[in-house]
């Protein structure tokens, strides 16, 4: 008897599914405030160097000491790293006449002073992660995903020896324990430690909340399951740019988007254990508990008659458990079958692609002519068109083709805006609104995906491999950035070429349309 027989049996989808999918939707929507919070909590503001002896120039404005104190950008902007070594007077008479001699330009000698009207304070001003430091700004977001990197390794073995909720309850309390700790920070060294801890234990939250709703839903309810869950990642990208308009400060930033996981923590009391991860480790009892629960829920009372019915479906239990017994699988059993082997390299590559892409528009809310919070707000409102539009193409036309086809023009849209001039700011927004909705497509499509292509035995190992290439590309994307200073469009050209090229190895997974989810390696191959 397969599990989804079972699953008909009880219900594959009534108010038992619909009371879980709700409960872990709500971690679900905390995910991209922090995931995403790096636009906030490290934004740069404008600044230029500290000049001393202020008082001297009491005759002055304010414009005028800047000007005798600070160069000039050809756009005629104050430098934000460099200061004259002496007041250059003659200024104040012709300001056009900008030294061409960079003797008498120096690096920012007595600290910056920052434009507060936005922000009350960011790590960038606390620390001064600005010009020379300008990498270690950058660096926090790499250290987060880095620490997403190494959760999805951890929970991804965890989860699939301990089992789907206990990890995730363990996942929810180490974010609130080190988010809060993130927000005590009193130097840059602690925040580096903090963040990427809560890096990995918010992984285990993002690994595990989409598989453990799918293996309680049927075949038929299966996308929509998935795309559901997936638009409260959206609704956290809308509330992200909320809060972060109301809470300009970013220690209370960071208690903000900690605190919900509490509420998460007491929800989570009402989520039974997976109980295809029961059956497959031999939990039969368990399982068999936790079916019955759904039964009754779903109004299916029938589930469990008469004491022969029982014993019958008790045996079909334990087959399926015999199955699996005795065997020991690890992310090394990802490799060892050749159809496993070829869905791990290629799935491994599409999800770099669409990571890599995803966080490198994310991320970068100031490129493309709008307010970085009505940014943010409307890269989170396009997500929901394009996640509709997703539950409809990957029922009509398949997963392999959705897949692909959403990076490839994910890339073709960053791609379009090297070329369209800087000029033309509603085209580009435009452009980039559309490349987000493409981005988002891709996401929400490759983690329904990923998680019908393993088997019930290496699901979380698979999704725990597929989740850390992807986070290498999250960790990656932030540090690209800053080869504009290589050449100012080299960023673009680079997530561009990533996920066109990564859009195309899509083409090379099997479909799973209207295909049973595999129990076994067996089953796979």
């Amino acid at each position: 008897m397969k599990f989804e027989d079972l699953l008909l049996e009880i219900g594959g989808f009534g108010r038992f599914q619909i009371l879980i999918l709700f409960i872990l939707c709500l971690p679900r929507i905390n995910l991209p405030m922090h995931f995403l919070l790096h636009n906030f909590l490290a934004a740069t503001p404008s600044h230029h160097c500290a000049i001393p002896h202020q008082e001297v120039f009491v005759n002055l404005t304010m414009e005028e000491v800047l000007l005798i104190s600070i160069p000039r950008e050809p756009d005629g902007t104050f430098k934000s790293c460099e200061m004259f070594l002496q007041p250059q007077f003659h200024l104040l008479l012709n300001s056009s006449l900008q030294p061409e001699n960079n003797s008498i330009i120096q690096h920012c000698q007595h600290g910056w002073v920052y434009d507060h009207s936005q922000f009350t304070s960011t790590i960038s001003t606390e620390w001064d992660l600005v010009c020379e430091q300008r990498g270690l700004n950058q660096a926090t977001a790499t250290f987060f995903f880095i620490g997403v990197t190494i959760g999805a390794v951890l929970f991804g073995y965890l989860s699939d020896r301990f089992g789907r909720k206990a990890m995730l309850l363990l996942s929810l309390v180490c974010s609130v324990v080190f988010g809060m700790l993130s927000a005590a920070s009193v130097s840059y060294s602690m925040l580096a430690i903090t963040r990427t801890l809560t890096g990995v234990a918010l992984s285990g939250v993002s690994l595990i909340v989409l598989p453990l709703g799918m293996e309680w839903v049927d075949i038929q309810h299966r996308t929509f399951s998935g795309i559901l869950t997936s638009i409260f990642w959206s609704v956290g990208n809308m509330l992200l740019a909320m809060v972060a308009y109301l809470v300009r400060e970013w220690h209370w930033l960071l208690v903000a988007v900690t605190g919900p996981c509490l509420l998460s923590i007491v929800c989570l009391w009402w989520v039974p254990e997976s109980a295809r991860w029961l059956i497959v480790n031999g939990r039969v009892k368990q399982a068999h508990r936790n079916l019955l629960r759904c039964a009754r829920m779903n109004g299916r009372k029938d589930f469990a008659v008469s004491p022969e019915v029982r014993n019958s479906r008790s045996r079909h239990l334990r087959m399926a458990t015999d199955k699996n017994s005795g065997e020991s699988y690890s992310y090394i059993s990802l490799f060892r079958t050749p159809v496993l082997r070829k869905i791990s390299l290629c799935s491994g590559a599409v999800w770099f692609g669409v990571a890599f892409s995803y966080y490198g528009m994310s991320l970068n809310l100031t490129g493309f002519g709008l307010n970085m919070y009505l940014s943010q707000f409307v890269f989170g409102v396009i997500e929901i068109p394009a996640k509709m539009i997703v539950y409809v193409l990957v029922n009509r036309t398949g997963r392999r083709q959705s897949q692909a086809w959403a990076l490839i023009l994910t890339g073709l849209c960053i791609g379009a805006n090297v070329i369209i001039p800087k000029s033309l700011t509603s085209l580009r927004s435009v452009v980039a609104i559309m490349g987000k909705g493409f981005s988002e497509a891709a996401f929400s499509t490759v983690f329904l995906y990923t998680s019908e292509l393993y088997p019930t035995v290496l699901r979380q190992n698979g999704m725990g491999y597929t989740s850390f290439v992807a986070r290498l590309g999250g960790a990656l994307a932030p540090l690209v950035f800053l080869l504009d200073e290589v050449w100012r469009s080299l960023p673009e050209v680079t997530y561009c070429a990533v996920a066109v090229c990564c859009g195309s190895v899509a083409f090379l997974l099997p479909e799973t349309l209207n295909v049973r989810l595999p129990e076994s390696i067996e089953d796979v191959e």
